[in-house]
């Protein structure tokens, strides 16, 4: 993840920081007006991901360790944290340097989950699959974050595992600034990574794949890519500069990701995001209306809007890390010239919780910046979620980040439908049971009739109050959803909010595995 240079980042002062907390509690309840009232109604559906980094423990987890029973509980909290706050998905980074947090024929485990490279957890266990096991519990979408060319973090390769790729192909790596990259020019490092996404796809019930903006590393200054050798065997031929053969390498390695992801679990989705501006308008007419000293075509030669066109990414995320009125790069503008180029994907924001609080500029030391920019993106029609960065900065972040982002998450949202055309909608489930206990209000359904082979994924709890009407548009009625991926026969689900003395109607959903939503079932009407 990246952004413009504007100068480092400072803590703002202790004083000036209270003074702005205290800013922010006297705020917090217009905020929720606000974010609640930007629309003619609150959304329905909306992604509201956050990116969980594993690479040099930023989020998760906090100290590397081998012992499961360690990564298990801190997943488990986190998760908990995330869910509380009101996040429906989390993009979980599972391959930070051509290392795995999963069992591996193409990358050993992660130094930054058992502190060695290639350090299995003691006793073994397949770390990936609990983390979406574990967020599909809760209702969370899971997308498995990889970092496709990076193969370290510095150029101490006496810290790599001997099954690493440096060592098993070292003619596919090449060094560059302070750190090794695969060589994106190499069709055989294209095919790689094709099948180690086509592994993920096939073992895991993953609900996307997600790259970020690390494609060619960003410019070092004066220091050329050393691939002048590969453009003469690979490139010369066929394309007149260096950059159209660059682009070129980096769109074919999308367009196989794609095909590999389709073939392999056609259900979930693909994502990029890319570095904030594709191109200024100064380079090009397409270009947004910024001076950004790079862009994501011309400096990492990531050409995000192809991929849109083509369909060969399910939903775009730039990284809009600016703020709202930034002369550079506005928020605000970028965000419109996003949501005219997003193509045939769907378009979510990249949010910089890290920066509230934190960044030298003013704007981002007043607690409403980050609500503004959410309450923007919820104006356009043609944005449907966020992503912010990153998960300890949303919890832990200053000038309550995580409290502004619980009153925009005060409703709940389904998510977005994948792209995908696997699948269908559900039927209507079967209610068969609605009465009171000592302890609340007892639903019990089944499948509807139809689902038997393809059950739905999970189900949505509606509740109205009797003098309400049945109006399943609207989010403010959605009581729970089920756990992601039961597939059981039966279910059940005791409501102990009712109110003593109160009718209320309920009426339950299914949902499919692309996040379809079935007609409802028969209305039931309890008295508590």
């Amino acid at each position: 993840m990246s952004s413009i240079n504007t100068g480092s980042s400072k803590n703002a002062k202790p004083a000036l920081k209270q003074r702005l907390n205290l800013m922010l509690l006297l705020l917090l309840p217009a905020l929720a007006s606000t974010l609640n009232g930007q629309t003619d109604r609150p959304l329905k559906r909306e992604f509201r991901g956050v990116w969980v980094a594993t690479v040099l423990n930023l989020d998760y987890p906090k100290s590397p360790s081998t012992w499961p029973t360690a990564h298990q509980e801190e997943w488990r909290n986190l998760l908990d944290k995330l869910k509380a706050t009101g996040f429906n998905a989390v993009v979980a980074q599972v391959r930070p340097a051509a290392d795995a947090f999963y069992p591996s024929a193409y990358a050993p485990w992660s130094a930054y989950l058992t502190g060695k490279q290639g350090l299995p957890p003691s006793p073994e266990y397949d770390v990936l699959k609990f983390m979406i096991d574990e967020a599909h519990k809760r209702g969370m979408d899971f997308h498995a974050w990889l970092n496709p060319y990076r193969v370290s973090m510095n150029l101490d390769t006496a810290q790599l595992s001997p099954n690493q790729v440096f060592y098993q192909h070292r003619d596919w790596v090449v060094p560059y600034g302070n750190r090794y990259y695969l060589n994106p020019g190499l069709p055989q490092v294209r095919q790689h990574l094709s099948a180690v996404v086509a592994e993920i796809a096939s073992r895991y019930d993953i609900d996307g794949i997600h790259f970020d903006d690390y494609f060619y590393p960003y410019p070092v200054a004066g220091a050329p890519f050393p691939d002048s050798l590969t453009f003469e065997q690979y490139g010369k031929v066929q394309f007149d500069t260096i950059t159209d053969w660059r682009r070129y390498n980096v769109n074919r390695l999308i367009e196989m990701v794609d095909s590999t992801l389709k073939q392999h679990a056609p259900h979930a989705a693909f994502g990029v995001s890319p570095f904030g501006v594709w191109r200024n308008q100064a380079e090009d007419p397409r270009g947004s209306a910024t001076q950004a000293s790079i862009g994501a075509y011309d400096a990492l030669y990531a050409d995000a809007l192809h991929w849109a066109e083509e369909g060969w990414i399910d939903y775009l995320v730039p990284q809009l890390y600016w703020h709202i009125g930034f002369e550079v790069a506005d928020h605000a503008e970028l965000q419109r010239w996003w949501s005219r180029h997003k193509g045939k994907a769907k378009l979510y924001i990249g949010y910089a919780a890290y920066k509230v609080g934190r960044d030298k500029m003013e704007q981002w030391l007043l607690p409403d910046e980050l609500p503004r920019q959410i309450q923007l993106g919820r104006s356009n029609p043609d944005i449907d979620g966020g992503i912010f960065f990153r998960a300890a900065s949303t919890l832990y972040g200053d000038l309550g980040v995580r409290d502004s982002l619980q009153a925009a998450f005060a409703t709940p949202a389904l998510l977005p439908e994948h792209q995908s055309e696997a699948g269908q909608r559900p039927a209507a489930p079967r209610l068969r049971k609605a009465r009171t206990r000592r302890d609340g209000i007892l639903l019990k359904w089944k499948f509807g009739k139809g689902d038997r082979k393809s059950r739905p994924h999970y189900y949505v709890v509606y509740r109205f109050k009797d003098s309400q009407p049945a109006d399943l548009d609207r989010p403010e009625h959605i009581l729970h959803f089920t756990h992601f991926g039961t597939g059981k026969r039966r279910h059940k689900f005791l409501d102990t909010t009712a109110a003593p003395g109160q009718t209320y109607i309920y009426r339950i959903t299914g949902i499919s595995r692309t996040h379809q939503e079935g007609p409802p079932s028969e209305k039931a009407e309890v008295r508590r």
